[in-house]
């Protein structure tokens, strides 16, 4: 069985041998909108649960505008043109506004990478700023929710009249769901903030999982935190498997982000009637897979589809190697899955420990193998015992042993691909 997975730009074809009762596991989505900008002007203009954006923005002097970063492929040279023509009707000026690359404690964007995200006539236009967690004297500081979490929120977000965010809907490993509430922590938050929502008190929640929002306490916390934040006005859309818009929520932050999930969930779930072997996936290829700590997403959104014990491969080129300093030192630092997180259990919270913390959860589970050739064995820990320098090596350890009629599913799109086997669902 062959399939073209993501990988980096180019992708890169995979190959399962004859004999394994094989199948590959599409993302699926609705169809493609007819007419991207007719349904952004009437999304717009008829939100969910809210005033018209227009309306909302008339006598503000100054907006704000939440917008993903490099890592996700959020169509904001599409969205942003009407959101920003209609604050221009309402009376904003150009310089009223800022748009906030909400990175996170993921890296700021290059020029080149601004251009690449809004468009070169936006990038030319507006006053464009990433957001840096870890300048706190940047940010303002509101308090804290009813869980302890300390609230800090970018102030040049904070200070503008109008807050808006610009995101898309998609499963996400700890929050259910991206998208909404997500554009303001941990999108703008500093990292004092971040720290906490990615503590294990939160990441160790069996709720806090790709497509749970209902009982997961990290999308209740998120929830706060924007309403503390005063989120006046989302705009997210659903994308098919090559980008292109598929739907259109906007409006009040919670009714039109619950309005989105709720569309990707009857539209994009794939059922499989039992947990498979063993799970081929993807990161997503570019720009999901430039780091290793972006591939982790792929591996707990395939933990849903395989039997407790199974094997999980991931595929994905990481040309940017390891990602943050601090996530390459904890990772070539780990001895193994169970000491590391009896390690950072009750230790404060470093930068980027989760991502490694909610692989850790899946390694315990799970025999995990990569074809990663960005990364060195030297940078991996022990995990260089799982990597191999090429994608037929990696295939055969991950095969190797099975029975011969063993179930492999081939995910060609990573966490992208919403799928379950709901005997796995209970057993993780």
């Amino acid at each position: 069985m062959k399939a073209r997975f993501s990988f980096g730009k180019a992708g890169m074809d995979v190959t399962v041998p004859e004999g394994y009762r094989t199948q590959v596991i599409m993302s699926h989505t609705a169809q493609a909108l007819a007419d991207e900008r007719a349904a952004l002007d009437a999304a717009l203009d008829a939100p969910i649960g809210s005033e018209p954006l227009l309306k909302l923005a008339t006598g503000k002097k100054t907006a704000a505008i939440s917008i993903c970063d490099i890592t996700r492929p959020a169509p904001n040279r599409v969205t942003l043109p009407p959101v920003l023509e209609r604050l221009h009707q309402a009376g904003i000026p150009v310089e009223g506004v800022t748009i906030l690359i909400a990175t996170g404690l993921h890296r700021g964007a290059t020029p080149e990478e601004i251009v690449t995200i809004v468009g070169p006539e936006i990038a030319a236009k507006y006053r464009i700023v990433s957001h840096d967690a870890k300048a706190l004297n940047e940010h303002r500081y509101l308090g804290a929710t009813g869980r302890g979490t300390p609230v800090y929120i970018d102030e040049r977000f904070m200070a503008a009249d109008l807050h808006i965010t610009l995101g898309f809907i998609e499963q996400h490993l700890m929050l259910g769901f991206s998208g909404g509430r997500k554009l303001i922590a941990p999108g703008v938050a500093a990292q004092e903030t971040i720290k906490v929502i990615h503590s294990p008190r939160f990441m160790r929640e069996p709720m806090a999982t790709e497509g749970s929002i209902a009982a997961n306490p990290l999308h209740d916390e998120l929830l706060e935190v924007a309403r503390m934040a005063r989120h006046d006005f989302m705009l997210d859309v659903t994308l098919t498997q090559d980008r292109k818009i598929s739907g259109v929520f906007a409006g009040h932050p919670v009714k039109a982000h619950a309005a989105g999930v709720a569309f990707v969930e009857q539209t994009c779930l794939e059922r499989l009637d039992e947990p498979v072997d063993a799970v081929i996936t993807s990161a997503a290829g570019y720009p999901l897979d430039l780091t290793f700590y972006q591939i982790v997403k792929g591996i707990t959104a395939a933990a849903h589809m395989v039997k407790p014990g199974g094997r999980i491969l991931v595929v994905a080129q990481c040309a940017e190697g390891v990602g943050s300093p601090e996530f390459a030192r904890k990772l070539a630092s780990m001895k193994s899955f169970s000491s590391f997180l009896e390690e950072i259990r009750t230790a404060p919270v470093e930068v980027d420990q989760w991502q490694l913390e909610k692989l850790a959860l899946v390694g315990e589970k799970y025999e995990l193998y990569f074809f990663t050739p960005g990364v060195t064995r030297g940078q991996l820990g022990f995990l260089a015992e799982s990597c191999y320098p090429s994608l037929p090596e990696a295939m055969a350890a991950t095969l190797d042993g099975l029975p011969a009629d063993a179930r492999i599913a081939m995910v060609p799109e990573g966490p992208y691909t919403f799928a379950r086997a709901e005997e796995a669902v209970l057993a993780s």
